[in-house]
Order: structure tokens, then C-alpha cells, then sequence
């Protein structure tokens, strides 16, 4: 498959795939009304590293193979941020303090100056799911998908 395109049509396509899954995350959050929690926020960067390298890729300014190596890394440090959001959310472990947890350790007047501060949206509950996958079971399915599409390409267009 690797020989019907060429390595900028290829990173392009990287760069596609990322493009629409934050298209995705933004949508959810803009137009559904489903604000992100810490980890969803975290998930989001490395799908903008994603772009960048494949920006540097097709321009010229790195060229692809090291620019398919960086790809994916960056997915697939998106794809272990989600891997870990999806153990929150089933409760498998417990995800950052701010987000999940008990919030027992604080005093009653430290909580409500935190609630009433800042909206909190909890990672240890899932807003959405399709087919019983969350959003970032979606997210880790669809990176770590990325990252092996990227680590084939290098290893087809050496």
C-alpha cells in the first residue's frame, strides 16, 4: 500500500488523521457542550505535535523518515495518556487529584473555594461513549492505529 503514494501524501495522511480527532475533541466540546477533563486536555497535544512533524515532513524543513519517527512517538504518547485516562475511568486506578478521587482530604472551606473557582470536570466518569468505548478508548484505538501506520511507513519509505 505504502508504494501507491509517496512520503508526502503519506504524512499528509498523518497529519489528516490527527486534524479529525481533534476536529472531533473541539466538536464535543464547542458544539456538544462536553467540556474536557485534565487528561482530555493532555491527550489533545501530541495530536499537535503530530501535525507539526507532518507539516516539517511535506515542507521539506525535516525530512519524512525522521518525521515518521517523531509521528509516531507523539501518537504514541497520546496513545499511553488515553490508555491511562481509560484505567480512570473504569476505575482501575486512580487519575490525577484534581480531576478524580475523593475529595475528602480537603477542608470544607478549601473545597468550596475550589468549586466555586474553577468547573469540575471529573476524568474518572465518561461523558460519551459509542459502542461502549469512551473517548478515549476511541482516542487510544484510533493513536495507537496512527503510531503503527507511521513506524510502517518509515520502515517502507527508507
Amino acid at each position: 500500500m505504502f508504494e501507491l503514494f509517496s512520503k508526502q501524501q503519506i504524512l499528509f495522511l498523518c497529519g489528516l488523521a490527527s486534524a479529525a480527532l481533534l476536529t472531533a475533541a473541539f466538536g464535543f466540546e464547542y458544539l456538544g457542550g462536553l467540556a474536557p477533563c485534565k487528561l482530555c486536555l493532555w491527550q489533545r497535544w501530541p495530536h499537535a505535535g503530530v501535525i507539526v512533524f507532518c507539516l516539517m515532513g511535506t515542507t521539506g524543513i525535516l525530512r519524512s523518515g525522521p518525521a515518521f519517527l517523531m509521528i509516531a512517538l507523539c501518537a504514541a504518547v497520546t496513545t499511553i495518556i488515553a490508555s491511562y485516562h481509560v484505567g480512570v475511568e473504569q476505575l482501575l486506578w486512580q487519575g490525577p487529584t484534581s480531576c478524580s478521587g475523593a475529595l475528602n482530604s480537603m477542608s470544607a472551606s478549601d473545597l468550596l473555594d475550589s468549586l466555586l473557582a474553577t468547573p469540575v470536570v471529573r476524568c474518572d466518569e465518561i461523558a460519551w461513549s459509542f459502542a461502549n468505548i469512551s473517548m478515549a478508548g476511541w482516542n487510544m484505538l484510533f493513536s495507537s492505529g496512527l503510531a503503527c501506520f507511521a513506524l510502517l511507513a518509515y520502515r517502507k519509505t527508507k
